[in-house]
């Protein structure tokens, strides 16, 4: 596994990936935080990653093009993958990401995958918010959710 960090302009971010992709991606800032023990720093690993992230951040890049690697269950898989279909600029509800992967009942289910997701911002789980339009939990903080969604031009109710 290897490992480095990007400076955002919201803040320190930490990158992982093993030969398959990008295995987690954090702001070091928030809840929770990387740590890079047994970890090898390899910043030529990420080029493509620091890339993609310095375009989002000026602007220019609404979707991200990389290989991706995260762990977890198949039910947390299906959630995240339902989680890079929402458009950027845009939010969903835990209930619509529900009602996408054929599970309309597992509204709760899917807010605990959507907070698991290691892959922040390049899976934008900070796009679910409430049904009432109302931000709800980011593991990066609800401040650093709001600015995301500024940047993207998203509605939301603060």
């Amino acid at each position: 596994m290897y490992y480095c960090t990007y400076q955002s302009p919201l803040g320190e971010i930490a990158l992982t990936a093993n030969d398959n992709g990008l295995s987690a991606l954090a702001f070091q800032m928030g809840k929770s935080p990387i740590t890079f023990t047994g970890l090898t720093e390899d910043g030529s690993k990420f080029t493509d990653v620091i890339q993609q992230l310095t375009q989002y951040f000026d602007g220019s890049r609404k979707q991200f093009d990389l290989a991706l690697a995260p762990e977890g269950t198949n039910f947390q898989k299906q959630v995240w993958q339902a989680l890079v279909k929402i458009p950027c600029g845009e939010t969903k509800s835990y209930g619509w990401i529900a009602k996408s992967i054929n599970n309309a009942k597992a509204v709760r289910a899917v807010g605990t995958a959507n907070g698991a997701n290691p892959i922040a911002l390049i899976v934008p789980c900070h796009r679910v918010i409430g049904s009432n339009g109302k931000l709800t939990g980011y593991a990066g903080g609800l401040a650093l959710k709001a600015k995301l969604l500024m940047h993207e031009g998203a509605l939301f109710t603060p």
